[in-house]
């Protein structure tokens, strides 16, 4: 062999020796680096100074079953759009302001985000710590109430008119989500969970949430506030007639503890959240599940069925906020307490099967759909108001 031949030959052996050595301390790399995510350590920062999204799809938008990747739009991020309060919940789309208005419920306002330059503004204060909000057909917005225990609607006029407070004589829980039909009727749950201090403020002394006496629910409230108001009625639904009448819909034995509602596109289906027992509750309570109803066209309600028990990969995604698509998709926001990378968004075909979610790194509390094209996905989550467009628009206006 030739001296030139013998040192190639010792570079090539040197060459695969080094290969080998690099090969054996870096495992070759099986597929796409993993982005940060609210799974991985430490969580993914969702703030304007957070690394961008570089991915053709976002990494917290889980495609379940394949039928999702006609819902969700490639190339775009979910965005923290706003962060600063104690408990968000309620988002409502105004279509002809193009703006967002949602609850921060402790903190007794109603906040504001303008589309056009994504300022944030104190939208009312006092809210009467609202809750769930809604915009109706006429565009007129109607709130649920947790510290007056009743439903609200705000005129095109500027005035205000109670739609109902009470039933059969009896002063409501504290209603909590509220949806608009196209007959002009209001259909809206009534849970406890207003009657807590940080929420609302308890019964007087006696009452279920406040059995001891030992709360004044005075303290802090106007004038009138808090000084006769005590539960009397079980966790219903009831729909308001555009007469102004007030029919029970869902007993408390159907649907224990109700919390978001929506209808399916067509309007023949109802669907019922029921979450866990609230202040004072002695009912049977929620065990965090969606039930489905079919609308007569009487307004009477059949077919009680259990829609989704909410177990995802054996975790519990206690359900909240409910909207539908106009495939007839269900979005649900998702409650996994400390089950991170499950709270955020669940979403299910008609059928009741998972085909999607969207992971948040808050335990989300409601969503809506809006956006000029209705085609945006606002995320009321804990703290902090999230938003990502979708390729599918929301059933409903508001």
């Amino acid at each position: 062999m030739s001296r030139r031949a013998l040192v190639g030959a010792a570079g090539a052996a040197a060459a695969t020796l080094a290969a080998g050595k690099a090969f054996a301390q870096t495992p070759p790399q099986t597929g796409p680096v993993a982005p940060p995510s609210t799974v991985t350590t430490p969580p993914r920062d969702f703030s304007r100074s957070g690394a961008p999204t570089t991915y053709f799809t976002d990494p917290d938008i889980l495609t379940i079953d394949p039928s999702f990747n006609a819902l969700r739009q490639p190339n775009t991020p979910i965005q923290r759009l706003w962060t600063g309060a104690l408990w968000v919940e309620g988002p409502a789309w105004n279509s002809q302001g193009r703006y967002l208005v949602w609850s921060d419920i402790p903190n007794n306002r109603q906040l504001r985000w303008i589309e056009d330059d994504g300022r944030v503004t104190v939208f009312r204060s006092p809210s009467n710590n609202s809750n769930g909000n809604t915009f109706d057909f006429q565009g007129r917005q109607v709130s649920c109430e947790h510290l007056t225990r009743r439903v609200v609607r705000y005129e095109l006029d500027g005035s205000a008119t109670v739609l109902a407070d009470s039933f059969d004589g009896k002063k409501l829980n504290s209603p909590n989500d509220v949806v608009p039909h196209p007959d002009g009727s209001y259909w809206f749950t009534d849970p406890p969970y207003g009657g807590q201090l940080y929420e609302g403020t308890t019964d007087v002394a006696g009452g279920p949430s406040n059995m001891a006496g030992k709360i004044n629910p005075r303290l802090g409230q106007p004038p009138g506030i808090g000084t006769t108001a005590k539960r009397e009625l079980p966790t219903n639904c009831y729909r308001i007639d555009p007469s102004g009448r007030i029919d029970l819909v869902v007993t408390e034995e159907q649907v224990p503890d109700p919390n978001g509602l929506c209808f399916s596109p067509d309007y023949k289906t109802l669907y019922v959240a029921s979450t866990g027992k609230g202040p004072g509750d002695t009912g049977p309570g929620g065990k965090g599940e969606v039930y489905s109803f079919t609308v007569g066209s009487d307004n009477k309600l059949s077919d009680r069925k259990l829609f989704s028990d909410f177990m995802v990969d054996g975790i519990k995604c206690g359900p909240d906020g409910v909207r539908c698509d106009v495939y007839g998709n269900l979005w649900v926001s998702s409650n996994a307490g400390r089950s991170v990378g499950y709270s955020g968004v669940t979403v299910w075909n008609p059928e009741g099967k998972l085909i999607g979610r969207i992971r948040l790194p808050e335990v989300c509390g409601n969503i809506c759909f809006g956006g000029p094209k209705r085609n945006r996905l606002f995320m009321a989550a804990s703290q902090s108001l999230y938003a990502v467009y979708l390729a599918v628009q929301g059933a409903a206006p508001g």
